[in-house]
């Protein structure tokens, strides 16, 4: 990684060039850019998690870190590829004025003709589609199992404000349950006379989870609280018995059904690269999270 000191997005860009000729690859086969707005803190781990899921999307990867906003304006950057990245990444610091003007520095920095990608892997507006950052992208990731406080608040504010391209990691955590509970319904289909998931007291993975089959089913949903890890049961009551889903160590769960023995099945708690390569695949609107978020706020005004 090169440092450059005092630049700007121009220099950024020219380094780009440079770093691609000393590789001997002028031109890399990058799918989209993905922005990473992250603190200092979380930087390093925030980048590795986009290193990782760039093995399956290669990207442009621009990193950009929010200082102190007082004082004059600076730029300084990390800039390089190799060293596992399938492409290229800039890791960005900003202070003083230009910290308002975030935008200004990531818009020449962005892939011609290819989408765009903003992820907050911690904190994030309220807004994000109204967000300077957020309105350069078609999908926007937040992340509201990670947020620093109010997670609950967190997952509300990003229902509220949904806007098409918005998604939650929250949200990717429960695809392998949406697909075992739907294959178990495929394999029982009874009417479902009332749903109740399991889960830690604080879990916006849970809450999605439970306002979806509220959605899908229709049927009296009831959130109870376990000592987790995440999500541990989800119950599905119907006539003929109880189909069940258990999951008490994050790992292997027993997914129990009426009249047949239970089986184990794999339902691993999956890491962020896994999770965030997940949702790149994706570049149209999740209609079926757009209506868990609605229905997440009619759940929680009726509560």
């Amino acid at each position: 990684m090169i440092e450059l000191t005092d630049t700007d997005s121009a220099e950024i860009a020219a380094e780009f060039v440079r770093a691609r000729t000393r590789a001997g690859s002028p031109a890399m086969g990058m799918v989209m850019t993905l922005v990473v707005v992250v603190d200092e803190d979380d930087a390093p781990d925030a980048m590795d998690a986009a290193r990782k899921a760039s093995h399956e999307h290669p990207a442009r990867i621009l990193g950009v870190i929010r200082g102190d906003g007082r004082g004059a304006a600076r730029v300084d950057a990390q800039v390089g590829i190799g060293q596992g990245w399938t492409g290229e990444a800039a890791l960005i610091r900003l202070k003083g004025e230009v910290v308002r003007h975030a935008e200004s520095v990531v818009l020449p920095l962005l892939l011609p003709d290819s989408p765009v990608v903003v992820w907050w892997p911690t904190d994030h507006p309220s807004d994000p589609a109204a967000d300077p950052l957020g309105r350069l992208g078609q999908r926007r990731i937040t992340d509201s199992a990670f947020v620093s406080r109010g997670k609950v608040r967190a997952l509300q504010a990003q229902c509220q404000s949904y806007a098409p391209g918005n998604t939650d990691l929250a949200w990717t955590r429960i695809t392998p349950w949406r697909a075992l509970l739907a294959a178990a319904l495929d394999q029982h289909p009874v009417k479902v006379k009332a749903i109740r998931v399991a889960a830690e007291r604080i879990s916006p993975s849970a809450d999605l989870l439970l306002a979806w089959l509220s959605d899908r089913l229709r049927v009296p949903a009831e959130r109870v609280t376990s000592q987790g890890p995440g999500i541990t049961e989800v119950c599905l009551e119907t006539a003929d018995g109880d189909i069940t889903i258990t999951r008490p160590d994050g790992r292997l769960a027993t997914f129990t059904s009426p009249s047949r023995p239970d089986r184990p099945v794999a339902l691993k708690r999956r890491a962020i690269p896994e999770l965030l390569a997940e949702e790149l695949r994706w570049s149209d609107e999740d209609d079926i999270y757009a209506a868990t978020a609605k229905r997440l706020l009619a759940l929680e005004a009726a509560s």
